[in-house]
Order: C-alpha cells, then structure tokens, then sequence
C-alpha cells in the first residue's frame, strides 16, 4: 500500500501550520516567513488536498482593500495553478492586542461591535474563496479572574454573536456551517465552553443549532486528560461533528501541536479507526507545527509525516478488522443470543413484567470470559507489525 498523500483523502493544512516560523513565547522565529502562495505550492508538492486559513493568514490585519484585493487574486491563481482547494476559513479574533479580554465575550460592547465586523468580513473572504465550512476557536473567550466577567453574561454574549452570524449567513444565501473548537485554556488561564461535552450542550441553546457543529482537536481534549475518541464519538453520535483539527499532546501539557500520531500512537490507531469505520467523509485536517528546529525541507517532512502515519494507521485498522484471532475475540467478547432483545424498544408494562420475571445468575455471568489483555495485547502487536 502507498502511504502517499493523494486529493481523495482529504488531507488539508492550514497556512499557519506550515508557515508557522517557529517562534514561541520564549524565542524569536528560526525561520523565514513564506507567502501564502508559497505555502500553497510547498503543500501541493505534497500532494494534499486544500489549505484552510484564518483571515490575517491570508491578508495583514491593516492591509487596504487594494493591497487585499491582490493578496487575494494571487492566491486564487496559486490555487487554480495547483488544484487545492479551501475546504474550511476561520477568523483570528486573539492576536491583535484588541482581543486582550476577548472577543464576542469581551466585557468592551465596542470590541464585541469590532469582532462581529471583522468576522463577517473575514465570513466574506472565505465564502469567496470557497470555504463551506467556518470554524469558531474562541482563543482569548475566557478569564484569568472570575471577578472580571460572568460566565452567565459572557454565554449569552457568545449565544448572541452566534446568532446574529448565523442569520447573515442565511440571510446571504451562503452554504456555509460553523463549527465551535473547544479549548480547556491556553491563552487564558480558563476559555469558556472547554470541552466537546460543553459545546454540545451550548449549541442547543442556540436559534440555529443547525447550523453549528464541532471542530473537536486532539490537543485541547489532551490537555485536560481526556479520551479523544470519545469525544469525536460523542460528536458523531450527535450528528455535529463538521470537522477536525488531528494533530498529538502529550496529556496534561501546553498546546504541543506536534505531528500527528507522533506521542500517543496508540491513541492516533483508534481515532482513524473510528473515522474510517464510521464513513467520516470531511476534511482530515493537520492543525499541527513542525518543530522549532526544523527549516522548510523539514517541515515538508512534516508534512508528509502527518499524513503517512495516518494512512499507515487507517492500514492498521483495516487489518484490525481483518484479522482472524482478533476478530474471533471480539465475537466471544461480543457474543448475543437475543435473550434481551426485547429491551432494545424501549419501555413498555409487558418489558418491565418479563424483566422482573428473570432470574439473574450473578456469579454465571461474572464468569463469562473478557480476554480484554490478550485482545489489547495483539492490537499493540498489530501496531508494532508483528501480525
């Protein structure tokens, strides 16, 4: 098998990912900045699909509209020139010094004002571009002190922003969802909605839940210690899940952002299971960062390392579902006859009257076997190509 990137996988990299310079908060960049187009061709080369961006990725914060209008021209050149496509936009409502108490959430109604503007600009550059997907990461949407903000004023402030995007971009005709990124903290000691679990729950507060999804990224689940297959899981089951940032972190650290699979394999094998399995048919896209000592033949070895390992995985977990010994394991583990079929619809007098009738065996069902260390074994040996 060809572990190399091609277009029907869906593979896309944002412009801050591999233009990122290698700076950091202790250190000044280790490498040059590339243009846009660059960038555009470096990941063509690779042979990926499309390139995502946020709004000042693209066109400086203070550029004119001339100045905007031919970053913008030459970038769809790039594009046409190479194929790829935009499957996803976001805006940076975190950098500029203006965000510094946040953005929808931003105690100043003046800043709030200045967020949504800038948004809706930045909703225009994508749809023109041909983003249908327009991602929400609420970066500086937080406190360092709760004496500062409300967390019931601030909700309510984010619910509005929400609903006002949502019904311009009705009201324009665009075919474009929006999908939330949780995030427990990092830049702000604690960001609002941390968690793929919280999200959900906001967005059905919303006027048109609809239209808004997920964005779930492995880091920011690993950095509060979670399971991040469980909760793409909980987005998939919800019918939210209108995208996905895949990259590794270590649990319980900063934002690493390293290359996909690279820290926790094992964790990286079950997510592309479960993408694969459940016919995840959106973007596959890398939110990731070469390291700090890399220069550009390195990052474009990053590149192709965010991608193979995934495809390496995604042949891991066919041959998961191929193997005989394994697959023998789970139908023992799995094995039902049909006795308690009858709980499968629900609640009725007649399932209570035939429940109550049972007489369960306890230690005949403690019995039963669970080989889960051999199963769990023979998967790390799958992974380790020693099946």
């Amino acid at each position: 098998m060809s572990y190399d990137a091609k277009p029907e996988h869906k593979f896309t990299f944002g412009l801050w990912t591999v233009g990122n310079t290698g700076r950091d908060p202790f250190g000044s960049p280790t490498r040059e900045t590339l243009t846009p187009v660059q960038l555009v061709r470096m990941l063509a080369e690779q042979g990926v699909y499309g390139v995502n961006f946020h709004d000042n990725d693209l066109v400086p914060i203070d550029a004119s509209p001339a100045e905007r209008d031919r970053i913008v021209t030459d970038f769809r050149q790039a594009l046409n020139d190479t194929g790829l496509v935009v499957p996803m936009a976001t805006t940076n409502l975190f950098s500029d010094p203006v965000f510094k108490d946040g953005a929808f959430t931003a105690n100043d109604p003046k800043v709030r004002a200045y967020a949504l503007q800038k948004t809706i600009r930045a909703i225009e550059l994508g749809v023109e571009l041909g983003a249908t997907v327009y991602v929400f990461w609420g970066g500086r949407e937080g406190t360092e002190t709760d004496s500062s903000k409300n967390p019931l004023d601030s909700a309510k402030r984010f619910r509005d922003a929400l609903n006002f995007l949502c019904a311009y971009v009705k009201a324009q005709g665009y075919d474009l969802r929006f999908a939330l990124e949780p995030k427990p903290n990092e830049p702000r000691s604690d960001i609002y909605l941390p968690t793929v679990g919280s999200m959900l729950g906001f967005i059905t507060t919303l006027d048109h839940p609809e239209m808004v999804g997920l964005n779930p990224e492995v880091a920011h689940e690993h950095m509060a210690g979670l399971n991040f297959m469980h909760a793409v899981a909980q987005a998939w089951d919800a019918g939210k899940l209108f995208h996905i940032d895949l990259n590794d972190q270590l649990f319980g650290r900063y934002d690493q952002d390293f290359r996909f699979g690279s820290v926790m394999p094992k964790q990286a094998f079950y997510l592309v299971r479960f993408l694969e399995s459940v016919g995840y048919s959106g973007s596959r896209h890398f939110d990731a960062h070469a390291y700090r000592t890399a220069d550009y033949d390195d990052v474009k070895e990053f590149v192709r390392g965010c991608t193979r390992t995934y495809l390496i995985l995604k042949e891991k977990a066919e041959r998961f579902n191929q193997d005989s010994e394994i697959q023998s394991l789970l139908s023992e583990i799995q094995a039902d006859q049909g006795d308690y079929a009858y709980l499968s619809s629900g609640y009725s007098p007649e399932a209570v009257n035939r429940l109550n009738a049972e007489a369960f065996d306890r230690a005949a069902m403690n019995r039963r076997r669970l080989p889960y260390e051999r199963l769990d074994q023979l998967t790390i040996e799958l992974m380790l190509g020693a099946r």
